[in-house]
């Protein structure tokens, strides 16, 4: 007995050094003295009679059965987006960010986080707004093979482009995070592009939701998830700001 009750303790001891053996080496001799300080006294033995109350099997049926609660599976957590395309200095992410982006106020400023959301409208279809839910548009009078943008000048003023800052993020919503990316305008600033095409504001859509800028000129259209146009709306065909469409 006396044997058998130092080979445990030797065990216990050896276990607990070997937690933290990656810290430090195993001290053998720390280890013989744990054991001869280990009592060997015999174990006693518990003569107590079961409580038949406790050591009886529960019942599961009839109307004296007791009901088990089942726990409730945990929630699986939201995964973080990862990258999943870089274009030199700006990440674009899987899908959206679980942190709140506060949008830039002004559609003329651009900022180093941008975000896109495919949004639903009964008139037009699937069509993508930014972070404050804002519209954006794209200019059938630009390029997208290459990424090229026109629109300069006067035209920028009715039609601001939507900059990206360095170093930047997109987070896409509903979108290919593969077909978004940006183009160098001509005065040296970057404009999102949705599958190439550069997209922008209508300085005449004022709140979220609004399409003003739906059809003008048969040229400007709500850009779908695939950078696509949009349906127009019935006579939405209409005449453009002075200077917008120009690509002056």
């Amino acid at each position: 007995m006396k044997r058998t009750t130092i080979a445990v303790a030797a065990l216990a001891v050896t276990s607990v050094i070997g937690l933290s053996a990656c810290a430090r080496p195993i001290d053998s001799a720390a280890v013989a003295v744990a054991v001869a300080a280990e009592p060997t006294a015999p174990p006693t033995v518990d003569d107590t009679p079961p409580d038949p109350e406790l050591s009886a099997e529960p019942e599961t049926g009839g109307e004296a059965g007791v009901a088990v609660e089942t726990p409730a599976a945990p929630a699986t957590p939201i995964p973080e987006p990862t990258v999943a395309k870089t274009q030199r200095w700006v990440k674009i992410y899987s899908g959206p960010s679980r942190k709140d982006i506060e949008p830039p106020t002004s559609i003329r400023t651009g900022s180093k986080t941008v975000e896109l959301t495919a949004t639903e409208n009964a008139q037009i279809g699937t069509y993508v707004t930014d972070g404050a839910g804002r519209t954006l548009y794209r200019f059938d009078k630009d390029s997208n093979q290459p990424p090229q943008a026109t629109c300069n000048g006067d035209c920028a003023q009715a039609w601001p482009p939507l900059l990206i800052k360095s170093p930047g993020k997109i987070f896409p919503a509903g979108l290919d995070p593969k077909i978004l990316g940006y183009v160098e305008r001509a005065d040296g600033t970057c404009q999102v592009t949705i599958n190439g095409w550069p997209v922008y504001y209508f300085a005449k859509d004022t709140k979220p939701g609004d399409i003003l800028g739906q059809g003008v000129n048969g040229t400007w259209f709500a850009v779908n998830p695939k950078g696509g146009k949009t349906q127009p709306l019935p006579d939405s065909i209409q005449p453009a700001p002075e200077g917008a469409g120009s690509g002056d």
